[in-house]
This record gives structure tokens, sequence and C-alpha cells, in this order.
């Protein structure tokens, strides 16, 4: 259980914090927990959704059954249903053998499906079936499985924005939001930098072959200074380079990456670097309007989606 008084660090299976917004947050986790029904995350790239998944696992009554996890942003619609329903021997070019898919095999347990926005629409259906009577039809077989499992699902974007650009169903939206969660961005949770920093780099320290003692006050001020827009993984990843990379015990301005010191990397004007800026003018053309910034580019709205993953645009 979480004080609500205190504001110091809290461990919270594998999260630390010690800001309100993230205490209350865990409290939520841990009654969230006391149920079976679906729960949504809500977050930005980077800020633990599947960690507090699998925390959400471990305080419920199925913590003795199975967790499997799935980011849905990787698959086509074939692979899709293949991983998460099965298929039987001959269902498709390639299918040698039988094989259980996700759900069959956290029977009893939890399946967290992270950025659930991505999964194609005729997976979708299929999806609510699940949810509706706890039942689905591996590819290419006409038996009917029955299995008991919590859905955990999570997404960086709204899903009733995705909705209404008829990218998903609403019947399943209404499904799988039972209780939505919404982690905060780094950003809004200042007081953690600074320690969650600390923490990555102990955690170095202890398992690597050189030691840091820790930093100078500009390296501080640059670190509290910087929107982090990639959260706590951006955070570990810029701690993980200055171990590897900064020369003394003691970490320097100059062992930080470009963004922490305020300089932009030197860039050419690549075609990438071209579609992406047409990209974004056409969604601040369109008002942030998907649909209409595809039919602005005049792209189909599949390409618009897949481009607006490679380039970040989130």
């Amino acid at each position: 259980m979480i004080d609500k008084k205190t504001s110091s660090v809290v461990n919270f299976h594998g999260m630390l914090s010690s800001s309100p917004q993230m205490h209350q947050f865990f409290r939520m986790l841990d009654r969230a927990a006391q149920s079976d029904v679906p729960v949504l995350m809500r977050g930005e790239s980077g800020t633990g959704k599947e960690l507090a998944a699998r925390a959400l696992h471990a305080l419920s009554r199925r913590a003795q059954g199975p967790f499997h996890a799935l980011n849905c942003a990787t698959l086509t619609r074939e692979l899709a249903v293949s991983e998460l329903f099965g298929h039987i021997k001959g269902a498709f070019t390639g299918a040698v053998s039988h094989r259980k898919g996700l759900f069959e095999v956290s029977d009893r347990g939890s399946l967290f499906l992270d950025e659930i926005v991505e999964t194609p629409l005729e997976v979708q259906a299929r999806l609510l079936r699940v949810l509706q009577d706890q039942s689905f039809t591996p590819l290419g077989s006409t038996q009917t499985k029955r299995v008991n499992v919590r859905l955990i699902s999570a997404t960086h974007e709204s899903l009733r924005q995705a909705v209404e650009e008829k990218r998903f169903r609403p019947d399943l939206m209404y499904r799988v939001r039972v209780i939505p969660l919404f982690l905060p961005a780094l950003r809004e949770r200042r007081g953690d930098i600074l320690m969650l920093a600390r923490s990555f780099l102990d955690e170095l320290n202890q398992r690597g072959a050189r030691t840091l003692q820790g930093w100078d006050s500009k390296v501080e001020e640059a670190l509290l200074s910087y929107s982090w827009p990639g959260n706590i993984r951006e955070l570990r990843n810029m701690i993980e380079y200055v171990h590897a990379m900064a020369e003394g015990p003691i970490v320097c301005l100059q062992d930080l990456t470009p963004e922490l010191r305020g300089e932009l990397p030197p860039q050419t004007e690549t075609l990438e670097s071209l579609e992406r800026k047409r990209i974004l003018a056409a969604l601040e053309a369109s008002g942030g309007s998907r649909y209409e910034a595809a039919k602005i580019l005049n792209l189909s709205r599949s390409t618009l989606w897949r481009k607006l993953r490679e380039y970040h645009l989130t």
C-alpha cells in the first residue's frame, strides 16, 4: 500500500517515484488489480506501460497464472491473427504444425497488448468476440476454444480519436477501456529525474567494468531542463551512453549527448527529412486530422500512419 501523505521514493513493483501523481497511479493500479475487468494504460512512449501491466498482473489473483505481452504495432493482419489466436497445420503457406496463440497460452492469466490502436480492423472483430464470449477460433480451424484471460492494453494516443478516424471499432473501445489508467510523462514529474538517473547509474556501476561517482552542477541543470520526449526509456539510454563514454569519474556537460547540451546534431536535407516536413505541414493544415492529412498528401491512411510511426510523429 502507498501512504497518501508521503513524498519519499517508493519502489512499486520496480517503478520508482517520489511524485504524488505516480503515487496516485500506484494506488489506482492496486485497486484495479482487485477486479478482472479490462484495463487500458494510456501514456506516452517510454513511460513504463508494460512495467505497470506486469505490476497489475502480479497484484491480481491471477498472479500465479501466465503473463504474456505483444506489441500490436509490429504486426500485419495475418501475423496478428496467428499470434493472438493460433493456427492449425496447413492454415496457410508455411504453417507446418499446429500453434497455440497468446490467448490460449495466457489462459487463467493476463495478456498485455501494447499499442492496441494499431491492431488491424479485421483483427479487432476477433478481439471483440474474445472479450464478449471468452472464446475464439484458431486460424484455419472450425473448433471454438474457450479461455479465461484478463486483457490489459496500452496506447500512446486517444482511442476516441482513432474511432473518429475509423481506425478503431467503437464497440471494442468500450470493451478495452473499462478501467482507464494514465501514466504521466517524465516532464510532468521532474522531481523523479535526478533520482531515476542516479538509480540507473548505480545499477550500471554495480554490473559494469567502471564506476562513475556522479555529475557536476551543469549536468544536473541540463537533466532538469530537458523535456525528455522519450521519457524514462530515453533517460535510461542517456545514462547508459554516459556510463560508456564519459572520460572521468565525474560526468561533465561535454559528456552528454548533443540534445542534452542544447545542441542540434549536424543534419543534411535528405528525402526523408523533406517528406517529414511535408507530413508535418499537412497535419498542421488539417488541424491535426490524420484522415484529412492523408488526402492532402495523396496517401492512403495506412501509408500515412506507417510513416508517422517511422518518423516518430505522434
